[in-house]
């Protein structure tokens, strides 16, 4: 449409006029007041002055914040190749990661449910259905599967026939208004036990005409109550959602398509060229991947046939490195959306409602001999958002009903054949996204009634007309100055544009599963973070018995230890240890590997009054309740160690503490109390019976021991005299901590725990699940944040090996109907591994029953 000036002073058909009054009442805007919504334009979409862009459904456009939020995160951080093993790529790892936790919260989900597989579009996500959906070819002993689609599908769906028709898959398109009637008659007979798997596609959109399809066909046809054909068999479903979730919320807890392919820049303008495929986990087994490249290979070789595929859905089938900064991107498109518009639901309504004001105005423009001015495309009448989305497609015409096409406006694109048969070859289509608004429609009416009218002067006569406008909605302005933008030629089938297409803060209450009852104050005695001189003489080594020398917590995951002479015990581990993390801006946890100065974050519980004390040098100490209030929590899902784990916000308060420390936004995240994470077995172990190890936190098990005599057995190597003779000493105390450990034991032989199966302290046993493989962490001084690679590169020289350091434990049973705890002085008895042999332990304790 090439834009002429509007003539100002003229009436258009008023707002209110043009909305039934019968059916519920729609919202224009985002409840922020008189005119916030072209303040929000103005201020997110300044570009766009003096232009009216009505191509939504083509692509929708960025804002302004969302483009700062995004650049402001790549200048911030350093995003590396996620295929890599180094700290800024698994930085890029893990914030993919929570981008899929993400997608899926947006899409009322999670990754029980559904997996997200990263495309460059809802085409390519299309054809990766397409490519490895398990199709069976007809032949003399099978029919073979069908391959069937709704008529009003894009071009993306129906091209999926070439390759069913390339493996002889019969391909069927079926007619809306057959569809219609299958559903009307009902189940046909069918053979239940028949397996033979088909497939049905069809849009929650029509991207031709906006019509929406019900959600209900996904279940009806699943379940064999709605055949699109009469063949026996199972069926799965295909939604192509491209179009419906740029402006509708979609919930899949609730509609479980197997398949649903999406463009994002469909949702906030950018980026574009990245879409998904959300799989149902339930389908994704039956999905062949015959190519391999990139990440999806867990192991190849090259001179032979031999390839393993990767565990994951997702790495299996994203070949290549994702386009991973893109990625990133969708997390601040996610977030700008929900700050400017308050959601999808907002969303849906607010173009709902231009769509259907521009509609009804559409629909009653007439010519003075009472002919129609346009002729729409749609059997939905714009009744409800239910049926119907902010799209509409049409041609103009003249008086006496024929069909102005492109080069009869004096137009000429690729040919003049606006005409073949006396049927229109293309169409015009308009549609509307978050930021369109009241003078945009009225920008564009006033464009069709200049450019149809212009010679008679005249208004053509309405068939809706109210002299008032609807109170709240905003008045258009004077359009003197309106350029419309030209709008798109659209053919008449629906096969224009191509296809293509939650950090996330949770809240809600933790108890860390702790004692039935809070232990008296006076049972806990706390020490200062670092360890007493008292303890640094324990650790010198004892000749007595083997004792618990030292007891440590990690309220929050990172950041600095509590001492502790008596705690109490819960089912994941020492009570509150490591139950808090670190986050930043995209929800990702923190660690002293991408952030030092997380040691220096000092954490104090009191269990008297409830609450744990943060402290930190040039910052007042702020308190954080140990209980949840789970009215005001909302749950969000993030990740430790590959697992995902549901989390809730600490809140605004310890995040503005944690933000202002750091020098960048952080958030504090708390495992939900109702989410229970499973110990992964090691080294084969079985889990005894009844049993089932849970976590905290933590990276992999619930308590990590080290013995003393380990550690001066490093202490010495790390304070010989190098070969400049200078010497660079390490104390006791110091390498203690770099060890994070929670149970500190004082060892009569260096490294004799690896040695051990099974150890019991007081009444509590466990398990001895393997050795902690150690990383950079160790080389940070835990009292001033300092890195020193020495003392990774002395471990690693001392143990030839891996460079492991300290033992995993878990519960073997834990009987919670009482209190309990670890106490520092409680005697230690470890049960030697059946294979080794010469131990200096009693033969008493060599087999001392530890399930006794």
């Amino acid at each position: 449409m090439a834009g002429a000036v509007a003539e100002s002073g003229r009436e258009l058909p008023a707002f209110a006029g043009s909305r039934d009054t019968s059916a519920p009442r729609l919202a224009y805007g985002y409840g922020y007041g008189p005119g916030s919504l072209r303040e929000l334009r103005a201020r997110e979409f300044g570009r766009l002055a003096g232009t009216v862009y009505l191509d939504h459904a083509g692509a929708t456009l960025f804002s302004q914040s969302q483009l700062e939020s995004f650049t402001n995160d790549l200048m911030e951080n350093t995003y590396g190749n996620p295929h890599s093993q180094n700290i800024s790529s698994k930085l890029t790892y893990d914030t993919v990661e929570q981008v899929r936790y993400r997608i899926l919260a947006h899409f009322h989900t999670t990754a029980e449910d559904y997996t997200v597989i990263f495309t460059s579009g809802s085409t390519a996500a299309l054809k990766l259905v397409a490519e490895a959906f398990p199709w069976v070819s007809q032949g003399p002993e099978s029919s073979g599967s069908q391959f069937c689609y709704l008529t009003d599908s894009h071009t993306s769906v129906v091209g999926m026939r070439n390759v069913t028709m390339a493996i002889n898959v019969t391909s069927t398109p079926v007619r809306p208004e057959d569809l219609w009637s299958a559903e009307e008659r009902g189940a046909s007979v069918s053979d239940p036990d028949c397996q033979l798997p088909h497939l049905f596609c069809y849009p929650a959109q029509s991207n031709f005409s906006g019509v929406r399809y019900p959600l209900s066909w996904i279940e009806e046809v699943k379940s064999g109550r709605l055949h699109p054909v009469s063949t026996p068999g199972k069926w799965f479903v295909l939604l192509d959602a491209a179009s419906y979730v740029s402006t509708s919320p979609l919930d899949l807890s609730a509609h479980q398509a197997d398949f649903v392919p999406i463009s994002f820049y469909k949702i906030f303008g950018f980026p574009t060229g990245l879409g998904a495929l959300l799989v149902h986990n339930r389908a994704a087994p039956l999905l062949r991947k015959t190519y391999f490249g990139g990440g999806t290979a867990s192991a190849y070789l090259a001179g032979e046939d031999f390839y393993i595929p990767r565990p994951s859905v997702a790495q299996r089938f994203e070949d290549g490195t994702i386009s991973f900064l893109d990625v990133i991107a969708l997390k601040h498109g996610f977030d700008t959306l929900e700050r400017l518009t308050g959601g999808m639901e907002n969303i849906k309504q607010h173009t709902f409602t231009l769509a259907q004001y521009t509609y009804v105005a559409l629909s009653s423009l007439r010519y003075p001999n009472g002919a129609a001015v346009v002729r729409i495309y749609s059997d939905s009448e714009f009744s409800s958002p239910e049926v119907q989305g902010p799209i509409i497609n049409f041609n103009v015409l003249d008086d006496k009903g024929n069909i102005i096409g492109y080069s009869q406006a004096g137009h000429v694109c690729g040919d003049n054949m606006d005409l073949i048969d006396g049927q229109p070859t293309g169409s015009v289509r308009i549609s509307f996204g978050y930021m369109s608004t009241l003078d945009d429609v009225q920008a564009f009416l006033r464009f069709i009634i200049d450019t149809r009218l212009h010679s008679s002067g005249d208004w053509p006569v309405s068939q809706t007309h109210a002299d008032t406008r609807e109170a709240g909605a905003p008045s258009a302005e004077s359009q003197a100055d309106v350029i419309p933008a030209v709008m798109g030629r659209h053919s008449l089938l629906p096969q224009e544009d191509a296809l293509t297409g939650s950090g996330v803060w949770n809240n809600s209450s933790t108890t860390v599963n702790a004692v039935p009852v809070a232990p008296p104050v006076c049972d806990v005695a706390r020490t200062q973070q670092i360890p007493s001189e008292k303890a640094a003489g324990v650790l010198q080594g004892a000749l007595g018995p083997l004792v618990v020398t030292n007891l440590y917590l990690y309220p929050i995951k990172s950041c600095a230890a509590f001492e502790v002479t008596r705690w109490p015990v819960g089912n994941q581990g020492l009570l509150y240890d490591r139950s808090w993390m670190v986050v930043n801006h995209n929800g990702v946890c923190l660690s002293q590997k991408q952030e030092p100065r997380l040691c220096l974050i000092q954490p104090f519980i009191d269990l008297q009054q409830r609450i744990m004390v943060i402290k930190a040098k040039g910052m007042e100490p702020i308190e954080v309740p140990l209980e949840e209030n789970s009215e005001q929590t909302q749950i969000r899902q993030s990740r430790v160690c590959a697992d995902r784990v549901n989390t809730y916000d600490c809140g605004e308060k310890i995040s503005s503490w944690l933000s202002t420390f750091f020098g960048r936004p952080c958030h504090l995240i708390r495992q939900s109390s109702n989410f229970q994470r499973n110990a992964k077995k090691k080294h084969g172990k079985d889990q005894l019976p009844g049993t089932m190890a849970t976590l905290s936190l933590v990276n992999e098990a619930q308590y990590l021991l080290i013995n003393t005599s380990s550690i001066l057995e490093l202490h010495q190597q790390l304070n010989t005299s190098d070969e400049n003779g200078k010497q660079e000493l390490f104390s006791v105390k110091d390498l203690s901590l770099r060890f994070r450990a929670n149970i500190i034991i004082n060892g009569k032989r260096a490294f004799e725990e690896e040695k051990w199966d099974e150890i019991s302290i007081g009444s509590l046993h466990f398990q001895v699940l393997g050795p902690c493989h150690r990383c950079q962490m160790i080389c940070i001084d835990q009292q001033t944040g300092q890195r020193n690679q020495h003392v990774f590169q002395k471990l690693s020289e001392s143990r030839e090996t891996k460079v492991n350091f300290g033992m995993y434990l878990m519960h073997t049973s834990l009987d919670l109907s009482s209190p309990c705890f670890l106490s520092v002085g409680s005697q230690v008895l470890p049960v030697l591994k059946q294979n080794v042999e010469g131990h200096d332990l009693p033969a008493s304790e060599k087999h001392q029953d530890v399930t006794s």
